[in-house]
This record gives structure tokens, C-alpha cells and sequence, in this order.
């Protein structure tokens, strides 16, 4: 007797549809697994024969063939368990065939015959939706995160017991129903708010214009000037992640096992610091069974990079490709895995070695070991980064200062109006912000006035910038002008960019 369950599988942070089918016939007794599996599917064979047994099922004595189609593209993961269990139950004749029809079924069985928690279950659910999916029976443990996509029924179930009394009716189960405070914002920035940061009116101004335009941003300072402090408050000033937005990265967190049981659903921005001695792997994604990577997990927010010239030298360079693409391409034998790569990059680094220069008093560095530290962030790396700010040692006056700055509140105000003004300039196209325009973007956006480009044309020919610093300086200038709320941009916008340019720590 043949029967056919639907589930789905992943491949980057896109689900694809996956027909279990089973087939029992006379002949000689065998248990056959088909269909393109990596090993963790093909153990699933012992993991569904003892968990019928377990759950009180008689494993029937004949040649019992699953094939996982389309059979061209890997299955991975333990997720087909709980589906390849009820083909079999199906075409047994326990479970009536109609009942599967617009269901899909995934899930992990654990030798007792619970349905264990499994990952990439929201990206699952949402691809099911998109391909007339009415309900999803779905681990319990996962039925918060499922139940996050609207239009599709959730069926917790936590055993095989409870998904196979369901699709006979003996015991119905009802759709799990979402609570209305589910819906939490991340609490990985909690405690940071620009309102406790002392003096470094120039920093966190760069912060502002880095913020507003989503500007890869550069920071130098010497040890303890709070280089690190000022990065980790960007997520608080940036706006909320929108409902789209926030499916996509939670999707993201979901596929790499990362979205917490108390966060179903990522509101606000991430924000992704890996150490320094993190491998070009980690940091890409990828591996044996590819998995996204901090650049994949900081999409739609920061990633930062503390001691950037810490880092080795190969795992910087692979941030330029996606940088300029916001995508990373993974190639393997058995399939090419893409993951969205739209982030914000910060670095902080000291100016030396010892981190005192400019003071020569205490300074220890030779200028040769000096410059050597500095060439260890190549030449096209930087000049990717559009704004670099000097981030001073406080005096003991600001340290001992009471009095607030402006908090973090207040600033998002403005970032988000700002980003109002460039959504409505690039709306129908494929950017968002000022920091992704190209050439001809920019020369439709960035128009000068004939006093304003005399004035910089001169400018420029003084600071011997390059044709890339060029388009990085009106980019910036062109978000200045837009938090001002002007259409042109003046020679004060373009004076402050030219500040913010990163030429002088590559001369």
C-alpha cells in the first residue's frame, strides 16, 4: 500500500517542499531509505522502526521502501523523522490518506517515540504557506515559533502518539494560538544607551550619520576610550525591524538553532561581535553542513569587530565580497547555499601597538611597528568603510561629570526620519539607504550646486582622494543633507564628509 506525507526541508534560509513516501508490499522484509540523504537521515530508519515499537505500533513484517523526493537535492537533518513515522502508519492503514491532504509534518522522534525539537522550523512553515499549506504538526517545542507566521494552523504534538490520534480524530488537537506578548524585542544591547556615554560629542555624531545611512564605520581610539561601548549602543538608535524584516532575520536565527523559546520573533536589530580569533568559516558560514555565519547573523543589523587588525588577515578580506553583493554564496558537492548578507560593519582599533599615540610621551611604538599595525586592514577593506571617527580618552571632568547626554530616544528620532526621507528617494528600486547607491545613483542624488563643486573640486585635488573616496564622501555628505532635511547638498556637508573620510589612516 503506497501513502505520501508532505514536509519540508532547508536549503540556506529557504525551505523547499519534500514528499515523504512510503511503500509496503510482500517480499522479502527489508526497511529501504531513498532519495539523495546525508547520514543523519539514513539513521533515521532505526530511529522510526523503534519509536512505532515503542509507541505501540506493530512494525510490519514486509519490504518497506521510503523515498524522500525529488530525489536531485540533498535532505539533511533530523527533521523527516516524525513524517517518514506516519507515511508508514498510513500506508499501513491506521492513518485515512485524506487526512494528510494540505498538512505538513516535520519533526525529530526520539526512541520512546517523543517528537523532538528540530531547527529552521519558521522558514519551514512560511514556505509551506506560500504553497497553500493549511496546518503544520510541528514539535511542541517549536509551536511559539511556527505559530509566528499568520494564515496557517499550528498542531503541537509531543510524541507520535499524539500526531497519529490527531489524524484519525480519536483525540483532536487544537491549533496552538499565539500570545499577544510572545513577541519580544532582543535584549542583547539591554543596559546600553548613548545617554550614559561621556563627552565624545565627535564620535557619537559619526555614530548618528553612520546610523542614519547605514554607513560602514570605522573607530580609533586609544584602550578603555569607549570604542566598544558606543558600538554596542548603534542598535538602540537604529529603527525596529519591520514585520517583514523581522521574519527574514528570524528565519536566520531559526535555520542556525539560535532563536530563543522566550523570542519567537526578532524585533530589533541584531547586533554580532565574534572574537577576534573566529575562523573565515565562522565568520562566512558554511562547514561539513553549512549554517549561517556572524555575517549572516548580523543581517539587517551591526557587525562589529573589536581590535579589528586582531583578526587575521583572510577572515577580513572575506567580508569584501559581501559587503559589496549583501549575499553570501557557499558552494559544496552536493548543492550552493545563499545566505543574506545586509549588515552595517563597525571596527574599532587603536592607533598603535600600545594604543597611546598620538602621545609620544607615553607612545612606545616605533613609527615602523606603528605602520605595520595599521597595514594589517588592507588597502580595499578600508576603503570600504565610509566614515572613521578619532575616539578621544576622556578627561577627568567628563569622567566625574552627573549630567546626561542625549539618550539613545532621542537620536532614533532622528535616524528614523532620516531613513523615512531615503525609503521615499529610493522607493521602487532595489536599495534603501545612501550607503548602497552606485555611480549612477549618485550622480542623480548627489547633484552640486556650481559654487558647492568648484569649492570641492579644489578641496579634493588638495587631499589626493581617490575615485572611490570620491563617491564615499557625497554618499556621506548626501546623508548629512538629508538629517538637516535639505535637498542640496551645501559645502558644509560636503566639509564635514571630507572630516569623516578614512584616507588619512591609509597615507
Amino acid at each position: 500500500m503506497f501513502s505520501s506525507v508532505l514536509s519540508f526541508g532547508i536549503r540556506g534560509i529557504e525551505g523547499f517542499c519534500v514528499n515523504v513516501e512510503a511503500d509496503i508490499s510482500d517480499g522479502m522484509p527489508m526497511f529501504e531509505l531513498v532519495g539523495y540523504l546525508s547520514g543523519e537521515v539514513k539513521e533515521a530508519r532505526e530511529r522510526v522502526r523503534t519509536a512505532l515499537k515503542n509507541t505501540g505500533y506493530d512494525f510490519p513484517v514486509k519490504r518497506i521502501t521510503l523515498n524522500l523526493s525529488p530525489g536531485n537535492v540533498r535532505k539533511q537533518g533530523t527533521g523527516y523523522d516524525l513524517p517518514m513515522a506516519v507515511a508508514i502508519l498510513a500506508a499501513m492503514g491506521e492513518i485515512d490518506r485524506e487526512k494528510l491532504n494540505e498538512t505538513m509534518i516535520i519533526g525529530e522522534l526520539k526512541l520512546n517515540g517523543d517528537v523532538g525539537r528540530i531547527n529552521g522550523v519558521l522558514p519551514m512553515v512560511i514556505c509551506g504557506r506560500k504553497t497553500g499549506i493549511k496546518r503544520c504538526i510541528v514539535p511542541a517545542a517549536n509551536a511559539a515559533e511556527g505559530a509566528m507566521v499568520n494564515g496557517v494552523e499550528i498542531i503541537p504534538v509531543s510524541n507520535l502518539k499524539e500526531a497519529a490520534d490527531h489524524l484519525k480524530g480519536t483525540v483532536p488537537i487544537r491549533p496552538y494560538t499565539r500570545d499577544g506578548n510572545a513577541v519580544e524585542a532582543s535584549d542583547n544591547n539591554a543596559g546600553c544607551d548613548l545617554k550614559y556615554v561621556r563627552g565624545q560629542a565627535a564620535a557619537r555624531r559619526g555614530l548618528e550619520i553612520a546610523a542614519c545611512g547605514m554607513h560602514n564605520m570605522l573607530m580609533v581610539g586609544a584602550p578603555g576610550a569607549g570604542k566598544s561601548m558606543l558600538a554596542k549602543c548603534i542598535p538602540t538608535i537604529l529603527p525596529p525591524l519591520s514585520d517583514e524584516e523581522a521574519l527574514e532575520v528570524s528565519s536566520i536565527y531559526s535555520v542556525a538553532g539560535l532563536l530563543k523559546d522566550d523570542r519567537n520573533l526578532m524585533k530589533e536589530r541584531p547586533f554580532v561581535s565574534p572574537h577576534h580569533t573566529v575562523t573565515d568559516i565562522a565568520m562566512t558560514g558554511g562547514g561539513t553542513y553549512p549554517r549561517p555565519g556572524s555575517i549572516s547573523l548580523s543581517h539587517r543589523g551591526v557587525l562589529f569587530l573589536d581590535e579589528m587588525p586582531e583578526f587575521s588577515r583572510y577572515t577580513l578580506e572575506v567580508l569584501r565580497q559581501p559587503l559589496e553583493d549583501r549575499k553570501i554564496t557557499i558552494a559544496r558537492n552536493f548543492g550552493t547555499y545563499v545566505y543574506p548578507a545586509d549588515f552595517m560593519l563597525v571596527g574599532a582599533m587603536n592607533p598603535c601597538p600600545c594604543g597611546a599615540y598620538p602621545d609620544l610621551s607615553k607612545c612606545t611604538c616605533t613609527e615602523p611597528s606603528r605602520r605595520r599595525y595599521l597595514n594589517r586592514l588592507s588597502r580595499p577593506l578600508l576603503d570600504r568603510m565610509d566614515i572613521c571617527v578619532d575616539v578621544m580618552k576622556l578627561g577627568y571632568d567628563d569622567m566625574l561629570s552627573t549630567e546626561m547626554s542625549e539618550s539613545s530616544a532621542q537620536v532614533r528620532k532622528r535616524v528614523i526620519r532620516t531613513q523615512e526621507i531615503q525609503r521615499d528617494r529610493f522607493s521602487g528600486g532595489k536599495i534603501l539607504f545612501n550607503s548602497q547607491m552606485n555611480s549612477d545613483e549618485i550622480h542623480k542624488y548627489c547633484a552640486l550646486e556650481p559654487k558647492v563643486k568648484e569649492w570641492f573640486a579644489g578641496a579634493l585635488e588638495k587631499l589626493d582622494v581617490s575615485a572611490r573616496g570620491y563617491s564615499k564622501i557625497l554618499k556621506v555628505a548626501r546623508t548629512i543633507a538629508d538629517i538637516d532635511g535639505l535637498k542640496a547638498i551645501r559645502r558644509e556637508h560636503l566639509a564635514e564628509a571630507m572630516q569623516l573620510n578614512n584616507s588619512y589612516i591609509m597615507g
